[in-house]
């Protein structure tokens, strides 16, 4: 007599085996990536701290307070960038691990959501790049008082870019997020549009959080926020028309 469990085991050892592949092909794209980088990460950290090196005072630079620091600082950044570069592998893996169990119609709908939301993280870390930390390195720079160098360590320096990398990078993720609020009904556009108001309200409350003590980098993270909610909201309209054109 079969065992009826046989079946499920079976299924569910081959989504682990399946998950187990998918897992390690992501890990071998940044890897991949990590060690074509490494032999350049002095220059990557360079590269990436550019804007910070423009806004320090005349005869001053950045210092290395740890011991190991300036050895692991920029193998670290190449990491970071080697991750951020391997990202559309790493989601065509998740894809490829969820997409035999959509439907088509489904699917059609996941894929430019997908691209969008890469598109997206990698405009957000453009525009921090960019447009941001120029200016709040400018205004951190000219904050000292009288008798204070600003000398910042690379550490510190490191962690301060992956903060405003991920916040910018994820903040900009907001139309798609509308999009899958909207898609899966728990939202409509006209609910979007009535609690606009406690929107604006938390994008601000948020930037305050995420961003430097000034008002210019929180108007910077604020503003594109609410401007992509509200790209978010047209984009949910028209995904709510679709069915009943149809």
């Amino acid at each position: 007599m079969t065992d009826p469990a046989a079946p499920r085991e079976e299924s569910l050892m081959g989504h682990l085996l399946e998950l187990r592949s998918r897992l390690l092909k992501g890990v071998l794209a940044v890897v991949v990536v990590f060690v074509a980088l490494l032999p350049f990460a002095n220059d990557i950290y360079a590269r990436l701290t550019a804007p910070l090196s423009a806004a320090l005072p005349p005869g001053t630079a950045l210092v290395a307070i740890e011991v190991a620091s300036p050895f692991f600082i920029p193998i670290k950044v190449a990491f970071f960038v080697a991750v951020m570069l391997a990202m559309p592998a790493l989601i065509y893996q998740a894809w490829a691990f969820v997409a035999p169990g959509l439907y088509e119609k489904e699917k059609r709908l996941a894929r430019p959501l997908l691209v969008a939301a890469i598109a997206l993280f990698y405009v957000g870390c453009a525009f921090a790049y960019f447009l941001v930390l120029p200016t709040v390195f400018a205004f951190l720079a000219a904050s000292p008082p009288d008798g204070v160098v600003w000398t910042p360590d690379i550490t510190h320096v490191l962690d301060f870019l992956l903060v405003i990398f991920l916040a910018f990078g994820l903040s900009f993720e907001m139309p798609v997020a509308v999009m899958v609020l909207v898609l899966l009904n728990v939202v409509t556009p006209a609910q979007l549009r009535e609690a606009r108001g406690y929107v604006i309200v938390g994008v601000f409350v948020l930037a305050a959080i995420i961003t430097p003590p000034d008002v210019v980098s929180q108007i910077m993270l604020a503003v594109p926020m609410w401007l992509l909610y509200e790209l978010g909201i047209l984009a949910g309209v028209m995904l709510a028309r679709k069915p009943k054109a149809a």
